[in-house]
């Protein structure tokens, strides 16, 4: 996986590149939130949960399902002050980019992206990022490496979409 907080990058920038007028900050911080829930699923370690577990790390948390989830609740929160569409979708697809990065790593077990319609836990065949493991000690031997790898694979990228989106933004404010 990578670290949790790079999994921000993406609701941030789609969130900042969109602007507030579309995205206020709540639900920048709510998709956020959705970016870095699913990595709460190593609780279930100590509750007996096996590794290779449909209940254990990368799976159910980081499916498209649990990612449906949170978009309808997302949509019922938010449903008096954001259209309902635009909150569902920007908290879902947060949720759904946690996946998508974990099977962009170069360790670990898969993801079971496509849970509960199948078990089975996958890879991207491109893994250019470096995993970063479960435990401090082994992260911290690793720290620069997996730094380094997540600000190229991950920050760069993030950041270039949200510069594009804000560009295009103001391209089109000069235009109408």
């Amino acid at each position: 996986m990578p670290t949790i907080i790079s999994h921000a990058a993406i609701p941030l920038a789609a969130g900042l590149g969109i602007g507030e007028k579309y995205i206020p900050r709540k639900l920048i911080l709510a998709g956020v939130i959705a970016s870095m829930l699913p990595d709460a699923d190593v609780v279930l370690f100590r509750f007996g949960a096996r590794y290779d577990s449909d209940w254990a790390h990368r799976g159910f948390t980081h499916s498209i399902g649990f990612a449906v989830i949170l978009t309808l609740l997302a949509g019922l929160l938010f449903r008096k002050t954001i259209p309902p569409a635009i909150s569902a979708a920007f908290v879902g697809l947060s949720s759904v980019s946690h996946g998508l990065l974990d099977m962009l790593t170069n360790g670990g077990h898969g993801v079971a992206i496509l849970w509960p319609v199948r078990q089975a836990r996958y890879f991207f065949d491109w893994r250019p990022i470096e995993v970063s493991p479960l435990a401090a000690s082994r992260f911290l031997s690793r720290a620069l490496l997996i730094a380094r790898s997540e600000f190229l694979w991950i920050w760069v990228p993030a950041i270039i979409v949200a510069v594009g989106l804000r560009a295009l933004r103001h391209h089109q404010g000069a235009n109408a």
